[in-house]
């Protein structure tokens, strides 16, 4: 927090009558300061804080910046503060902070000191450090940790060996058994250092670890030695076991000053006496810090109280006049007899009672110890992350405020949710026609575009989405191969099996010999009809009957009686028959035209004929040539982004070498100015020496030639010296000139590259996405996530950087069966538990299907995932990898959707009746085809 006059700088908090107004008076007004969210009653103290937090006298308790307004400083603490965390060590961060929590030290740097001396030589799984071998040092990551056995006569005394400590379980991983717990003792900062390092020697602990890359960039690498590389390249990618003597951290990232601010950063402390330090409750929740005082360490802090306030007192009364010190003994010694022996034998009673009490919580407390060390010899420790049924949430987890139930997610909001095959099929024609818009010569369009588009009943105006989807569809489909009137030879061998003559007089009210009879005129040259782009696709109804007529049967299209039924006679599926209809009689009406056929179609029909239609496209041989382009596109991505990560890396060495080396400069011109102000001096004292002993010599001497000579080439030497200071300020300053420069350009190729590495994620998913659709990550109960943004044809960014969606939304799916069978095998009641955690409302089925549509509910959601699992571990990863993307997405969809729906209602005449909102400006209708072929 910013300081002023090296004091906090705290908010205003609400007056009484603030308080009581809200409850009595809420609409009264109040002037609101939302750059700290202060309120206040009147103008005059608003504007006074304004120009309080206005004055150039706060600084920056990070960096130690004066000179700055609060905003300037607050903003300055909250950069330095993110630099630092980025920095500084993940895996060390829990265990700092639990040895720092509740510590009493009176002074910062006495708690720094003692973190430092306690962690510098332990390290932790997963810590990048660096390794010394053979006088190099090679960056590396921790994989994993062993610590010394209990009896540890037999400790490993080698720092590098290829031998596993332990025996080892069946499966390969090391077993722990007879070791101590990783770092457990030494965390503790109340045990004094010795004792520690007696019980729990970092210097015996074995860390085995895998060489992520050599230590120079490239350039210095082609200098060395042909022999020297080879020996450099063998390490690279090699795991070993060491100890921590060749180990070490990165300055930048672990060092006092780090550690310094790290801490104040997370840490605070009551200005009351002998007050602990205490980890800030957010980031201890967030890394699983108790925020609850233990009793016993509460009873310390409470002796140390007394203690501190006892000292004190001492010294008060040392201090204490004389005569006042004299007064306060005789009052004292006045006191009755009696009284003192009665509070004398009361307080010996209290004290065996207190004594009897304490000894008792000792005992019950050593056997709760005992038992759950037994408990947890029986049970092995579980290693984080590991199976996802396996975590369940403790008390402190609880505490520290974990979700304990899943949001529910909308299962209404599924499109055709009422039909769960119709929304299944919903969901896979669209993802097929915007991931394979390039082939298909199609543009992208939104999901409720196309939602909107198959509910579309009109013949005219007719809907140009539905017209271009059909048509490529078609036109692809004129290169597989088929036989000519199969869908009417499936249908007549049907006829004469008399297998479904009754149930589809019932379905759809008309027969299938008359349903073979219409189609025998319509469609059949539908393989060399023109659908023109610039016509409209006219006739593309006609095509599509033909086009079903020759590649679909019974077998591979169900439904296929039914919808041509619908498609040439406009059959009521809802028709039951008149009583008094004869047997055999056609109950359907006229024939009617594939246009007005189709506009009578429901919606689930639709879908089951562009689904049979994109079955048949994927074995298409302009797809298969797609996705093998495809997959050459991402192989050379995963090598240009091996070669943007490596020049990155180069780029981000050789800034910290420059800011290293101007900081080495700067230490020895301080150096260099401190030395040269006494060398100044001496030459002084000397220059007048000489000018006393020059005008000496001048007087005394009889010719004075000589001297002015001397004074003359004094003059010189001293122009000449000066001459060299200033060129030599001139080449500093221009040098510090270059280096800025020279850091500028390096900080925009960094930025640069991070741009490519970002662009390189978002065309990876997007050919990623053409050849396998695979979802975000599982949770615990197996349920799939999905989101179908910005894959094949689609892209999340468009042009000038605006931001693009194609849903808009995240998709639960419900387990598959295979994973139903692995959760029904446990043995532990999963469903109980998914009844408390899901509940009734958000529990879905074997593939059923649900949506997250607001922003607020995915927030929950993650908040709900548990990171020590692995399969929320890494869907928790990939929500924070896309959230940048996921929530503009849903927040322009939003905008969309109220845009639409305001707009037919605000441009409606009082003038004209109207029947209802205009279809043809629907957005749904506006949607054009940009990647049409003209031909």
């Amino acid at each position: 927090m910013p300081t002023c006059r090296r004091k906090r700088v705290l908010l205003n908090e609400p007056s009484d009558a603030l308080l009581q107004a809200r409850e009595s008076d809420p609409l009264r007004p109040v002037y609101y300061l939302h750059l700290t969210g202060e309120i206040f009653e009147n103008y005059e103290a608003y504007a006074a804080r304004i120009s309080f937090y206005r004055l150039k006298q706060f600084q920056c308790e990070v960096t130690g910046k004066s000179g700055l307004d609060y905003f300037e400083a607050l903003q300055s603490e909250k950069s330095e503060a993110r630099i630092m965390h980025l920095r500084f060590p993940e895996p060390l961060k829990p265990a700092i902070l639990q040895a720092v929590q509740w510590q009493v030290m009176g002074r910062l740097d006495h708690l720094v000191e003692a973190v430092f001396e306690r962690y510098k030589d332990r390290y932790f799984k997963d810590e990048k450090i660096y390794v010394d071998i053979q006088g190099q040092k090679f960056l590396a990551r921790v994989v994993e940790v062993y610590p010394p056995r209990v009896s540890s006569k037999n400790s490993v005394n080698g720092t590098t060996t290829n031998q596993t400590p332990g025996a080892s379980s069946s499966n390969g991983a090391p077993e722990l058994h007879g070791r101590m717990p990783v770092h457990a003792i030494g965390g503790d900062l109340k045990v004094p250092a010795k004792e520690i390092n007696a019980t729990d020697d970092p210097t015996k602990y074995l860390y085995k670890v895998q060489i992520l890359e050599e230590e120079r960039p490239e350039g210095a690498r082609d200098k060395l030695a042909a022999s020297t590389r080879e020996a450099r390249a063998k390490w690279n990618g090699s795991l070993m076991e060491v100890q921590c003597g060749l180990m070490s951290r990165d300055r930048l990232a672990f060092s006092k000053s780090i550690l310094r601010r790290f801490i104040r950063d997370c840490v605070d402390r009551d200005a009351a006496v002998a007050s602990p330090w205490t980890v800030k409750p957010p980031i201890a929740a967030r890394y699983g810090v108790s925020s609850v005082m233990p009793e016993a360490t509460r009873q310390g802090v409470e002796d140390i109280k007394k203690g501190e306030i006892q000292k004190r007192k001492k010294v008060w009364e040392d201090k204490e006049p004389p005569a006042k010190k004299q007064k306060r003994l005789a009052e004292e010694k006045g006191a009755s007899p009696a009284l003192g022996s009665n509070r004398d034998g009361r307080s010996h009673a209290e004290r065996k009672e207190r004594d009897a009490q304490v000894q008792a919580e000792r005992q019950k407390a050593s056997e709760e110890a005992e038992r759950a060390a037994a408990e947890k010899k029986k049970k092995k420790p579980l290693r984080y992350p590991t199976e996802d049924l396996d975590v369940t949430l403790s008390e402190k987890d609880k505490k520290a405020g974990a979700k304990l139930k899943r949001p529910v997610p909308n299962k209404l909001a599924i499109p055709f949710s009422e039909n769960p095959t119709a929304a299944e099929a919903f969901l896979m024609t669209w993802n097929f026609l915007v991931v394979y818009g390039h082939p298909l010569h199609l543009s992208t369009f939104t999901m409720d575009e196309y939602e909107a588009a198959l509910r579309h009943r009109c013949v005219d105006p007719p809907c140009q989405l539905l017209a271009e989807i059909h048509s490529t569809l078609i036109y692809l489909l004129r290169t597989v191969n088929f036989q000519r009137h199969s869908a009417i030879l499936s249908l007549q061998r049907l006829e004469d099996a008399e297998l479904d003559e009754q149930d589809s007089s019932e379905e759809v009210g008309i027969l299938t010999s008359e349903v073979v009879s219409g189609l025998a005129d319509v469609g059949n040259n539908w393989e060399r009809a023109p659908l023109r782009y610039s016509e409209g696709r006219a006739g593309w109804e006609e095509s599509l009957v033909g086009c079903l007529k020759d590649h679909a049967t019974v077998d591979n299209f169900p439904s296929l009686r039914r919808i041509f039924a619908r498609l040439l006679y406009g059959a009521d599926p809802g028709y039951s028959g008149s009583s008094n209809s004869e047997p055999g009689s056609s109950r359907a009406g006229s024939p009617l035209s594939p246009m007005d056929g189709y506009a009578k179609l429901p919606p689930e029909d639709r879908l089951a004929i562009l689904s049979f239609l994109c079955d048949i496209a994927v074995s298409s041989k302009a797809i298969h040539q797609y996705m093998e382009s495809c997959e050459e596109q991402l192989t050379a991505l995963r090598k240009e982004k091996i070669e943007v990560n490596r020049s990155k890396r180069q780029f981000i060495e050789e800034r910290d070498a420059l800011l290293g080396g101007a900081k080495d400069k700067e230490e020895g011109k301080e150096k260099a100015a401190e030395n040269g102000n006494g060398a100044a001096d001496d030459e002084a004292a000397n220059g007048e020496l000489s000018d006393l002993s020059d005008v000496s010599t001048e007087n005394g001497s009889e010719s004075g030639s000589k001297p002015a000579k001397g004074r003359d080439l004094r003059r010189k030497a001293q122009s000449q010296a000066h001459a060299k200071q200033r060129e030599a300020a001139r080449a500093q300053a221009a040098s510090q000139k270059k280096a800025l420069a020279e850091h500028r350009r390096l900080d925009e190729e960094v930025n640069k590259l991070e741009r490519r590495l970002e662009g390189i994620e978002r065309e990876f998913r997007k050919l990623l996405g053409s050849i396998r659709v695979k979802p975000l990550g599982r949770d615990r109960f197996y349920n799939r996530v999905w989101w179908f943004d910005g894959m094949g044809a689609a892209s999340l960014v468009g042009s000038g950087g605006t931001v693009q969606y194609q849903t808009g939304r995240l998709f639960i799916q419900g387990p598959s069966p295979f994973d139903k069978e692995i959760m029904d095998r446990r043995e532990d009641n999963v469903w109980a538990r998914r009844q408390i955690e899901e509940g009734e409302e958000g529990w879905l089925g074997v593939g059923e299907w649900a949506v997250f549509g607001e922003i607020e509910e995915i927030d929950q959601f993650a908040a709900w995932l548990n990171p020590k699992g692995l399969r929320e571990l890494a869907l928790k990863n990939q929500l924070t990898k896309w959230w940048p993307h996921i929530a503009p997405g849903m927040r322009k969809r939003h905008a969309d959707l109220n845009t639409n729906a305001k707009l037919p209602e605000a441009r409606r005449s009082s003038r004209v009746k109207s029947s209802g909102p205009d279809v043809a400006r629907e957005a749904y209708m506006q949607w054009t085809n940009r990647r049409a072929l003209t031909t």
